[in-house]
């Protein structure tokens, strides 16, 4: 069974330049790295839910689990956070199609 870690956050308004190219030059590279694949990656433009989510997949839950503790991760996670607000994350059984 895979799982699925579902992120959502809002992009700082001061520094959107930075964090596009944050997310492109560094971030997704690495989550790639990390061996994640990435299956969402989603931009609200209107209404109140989060800015942005991101999905990505690994095949099993202990896999994650050590991913998420690696320092690889920690790294590319608190760097996510100089550009961000209400960051949150979850991991979930992925399943096809759209999850919150």
């Amino acid at each position: 069974m895979a799982y699925k870690l579902i992120m959502t956050w809002d992009i700082l308004p001061e520094r959107e330049q930075e964090y596009f190219e944050f997310v492109v030059r560094e971030f997704i590279p690495g989550v790639q790295r990390l061996g994640f694949e990435l299956t969402d990656a989603w931009a609200t433009i209107y209404g109140s839910r989060p800015q942005i989510m991101v999905g990505a997949t690994l095949p099993s839950l202990s896999r994650i689990q050590h991913v998420l503790a690696s320092d690889e991760w920690k790294r590319l996670n608190s760097q996510l956070q100089d550009f961000v607000l209400n960051y949150s994350q979850k991991v979930v059984e992925a399943q096809g199609g759209f999850q919150f």
